[in-house]
């Protein structure tokens, strides 16, 4: 009996563990933070038009996609400053490049600031999207990106399995009051993603990215509000000191 109850607590607590696996599975796969690309862009921007973008891509998309000159091989040396050069542009400077390896492939990982993202299309490597970033009623603010037509540069076998995604991910400043975002899902630190396939970004099936936000910026917002309290609290805390004092004076006489 005792060997009975404990192979029945043991099936129990393996049967526990097999669907907490299979929820926490579930639960990454659904979140597209969470999701493997072989190309994205993550657009930090503000509501003046500046913006920090981090690009994240396989070494043959972004051969495939841009029709940039970067060695395929993946045992083939990668060159930093190669890759800077493809993303250096007088629109954007590249801050910091570092590579990695995934599934048989390289990734470049790249972060430029942008000064003015309505020139980003001036660079080549981004000239498949126009940018526009235009004040709309009631002060706010709506941000257009439309995104083209690909290189469609053929890079042969490459471990591709036709499964692959792309993203173009938006990191916003304020409240957003409209997107048109498939999975219609704002999610945690205000970022919004729209996926793609990689067959239909290299066809160049069009992606049309749009927002609508509030003009002004929460952190900022945040900040002034912060400024103003402390403002009060230090007149406050100088009528009391005042206050102190004059009755000070009017013991002593």
């Amino acid at each position: 009996m005792t060997s009975l109850r404990r192979v029945t607590s043991g099936r129990v607590r393996w049967h526990l563990a097999l669907c907490c696996s299979l929820s926490l599975l579930a639960a990454c796969s659904a979140n597209p933070l969470s999701r493997k690309y072989e190309y994205e862009e993550e657009l930090v921007l503000d509501t003046d038009g500046s913006a920090t973008l981090f690009v994240n891509a396989a070494v043959p998309a972004l051969v495939a996609l841009r029709g940039v000159d970067l060695p395929l091989d993946p045992s083939a040396r990668l060159d930093r400053q190669d890759v800077r050069a493809v993303f250096e542009s007088p629109v954007a400077n590249v801050v910091n490049v570092s590579l990695s390896r995934r599934d048989g492939r390289r990734y470049v990982h790249v972060r430029l600031d942008v000064p003015d993202v309505r020139r980003l299309s001036e660079a080549r490597v981004f000239g498949w999207s126009t940018y526009a970033l235009t004040p709309d009623e009631d002060q706010r603010v709506r941000f257009r990106q439309q995104v083209g037509a690909s290189a469609a540069r053929a890079v042969g076998e490459v471990g591709w399995t036709g499964s692959e995604l792309v993203a173009f991910r938006l990191r916003l400043p304020s409240r957003v009051t409209f997107h048109n975002a498939p999975s219609r899902e704002i999610l945690r630190g205000n970022i919004i993603v729209w996926e793609q396939g990689l067959t239909q970004r290299l066809s160049g099936t069009p992606l049309d990215v749009e927002v609508v936000m509030d003009e002004g910026s929460i952190l900022k917002n945040t900040l002034t509000l912060f400024g103003l309290v402390m403002m009060l609290v230090a007149i406050t805390f100088a009528a009391f000191v005042a206050f102190v004092r004059s009755r000070g004076r009017k013991t002593a006489t």
